[in-house]
């Protein structure tokens, strides 16, 4: 009998949670995605292109431009449908066209994603800004902070196009580029101080396969979002030296801490840094081969130089140059960032993978 409740307890449950999600359905508006003709995606990377894909197979008719800076891959994928250097087994969707002119890309454009590593952004975007509509919203896949400056993508893009009110929107969360190509089930987060605009955006991206949520913190969003890069080849490093899970653990858990101290010092709620853009892409890039963070400490971990490491890869890892910017932001705010600091210092070479350990296991024990 006591089975047979539980049963039906959550049978109730679950078939109420559906009723939910169907009314919830009905409501939801469409209306950004029926009236948007042109989407242009800065960048020819692997996200740029998984997220342009994303994009155009939202709607037939829409036209998405990609405007990267290889003619090689813009023939490719003009004449293949693929990108060649990244997802050279992928077909795109035949909406999807790339140029190597900015104003073609974009012309008429009603949304722009950037998808420009953060450290060449500004200069990207000054070069290209005569073309850029005041209007046009732009919304930032690029995670990491500009390492002279400590400015975040929401700084970068209006500085840079010279428009403090150009709409800016915050993208982040849990999502290798190859799962999302894969179109396997993926959430992530939009941010903006604009509610209208988290709400559009949310509309023209959200599908069967991938969530959206909507916040306001954009600061929180973008912090998180840097700072796992830096954390993430903690976690490799851990690993390329053979340290055990337990040391994996307590690791993250102190890294997640110091993203935490920092980002509520900079005004940021704690909810989103536990929350899909914190904890979820944190445990993402700690955990997971893909990563490119983590191949970086893993190599490290392993007795490679950084100079040859970053010589083998044909994508940046973004965590590498934030890691001293984190440092700076640190001191900034007074927050003490002991796992953090310590990548810094084995990226700057003035501290081996093996140092760092014994210094931080001799931390005083608080």
């Amino acid at each position: 009998d006591r089975t047979r409740d539980r049963r039906r307890t959550v049978r109730i449950a679950w078939e109420k949670l559906l009723r939910w999600s169907r009314s919830w359905r009905s409501k939801a508006n469409t209306d950004i995605l029926q009236t948007t003709n042109k989407v242009v995606v800065l960048g020819g990377g692997s996200f740029g292109t998984a997220m342009a894909a994303h994009v155009a197979n939202r709607k037939s008719e829409l036209e998405v431009n990609m405007l990267v800076r290889d003619p090689v891959v813009c023939q490719s994928i003009n004449d293949n449908h693929c990108n060649c250097h990244y997802f050279p087994q992928h077909k795109l969707p035949q909406n999807l066209i790339a140029t190597t002119d900015a104003k073609t890309a974009l012309l008429g454009a009603d949304f722009c994603l950037h998808a420009v590593p953060v450290q060449f952004s500004s200069s990207f975007l000054e070069n290209i800004a005569d073309y850029v509509d005041p209007t046009l919203p732009f919304i930032s896949l690029s995670k990491g902070l500009e390492l002279n400056t400590l400015r975040m993508m929401s700084q970068i893009i209006p500085q840079a196009l010279r428009n403090p009110r150009q709409p800016f929107v915050a993208l982040s969360g849990p999502s290798f580029a190859l799962e999302l190509m894969n179109k396997l089930p993926t959430a992530m987060v939009v941010a903006s101080k604009d509610k209208k605009m988290t709400n559009a955006v949310q509309q023209l991206l959200a599908s069967s396969h991938l969530r959206i949520s909507t916040s306001s913190d954009v600061t929180g969003v973008e912090i998180a979002g840097a700072l796992k890069n830096v954390l993430a080849i903690a976690a490799g490093i851990v690993e390329g030296m053979n340290l055990g899970n337990n040391s994996m653990a307590a690791l993250v858990a102190q890294g997640c801490s110091e993203i935490r101290w920092l980002a509520t010092k900079m005004g940021a709620k704690p909810t989103t840094i536990t929350g899909l853009s914190g904890t979820g892409d944190i445990m993402l890039t700690c955990f997971v081969n893909l990563s490119r963070n983590r191949t970086v400490g893993v190599r490290l971990g392993s007795g490679e130089k950084l100079d040859d490491i970053l010589s083998s890869m044909n994508q940046v890892a973004e965590g590498v140059s934030t890691a001293g910017a984190v440092i700076a932001l640190a001191q900034k705010y007074n927050v003490k960032m002991p796992v953090l600091t310590a990548v810094a210092r084995i990226i700057d070479n003035e501290l081996t993978p093996k140092k760092a350990v014994f210094e931080l296991m001799n931390l005083p024990q608080v």
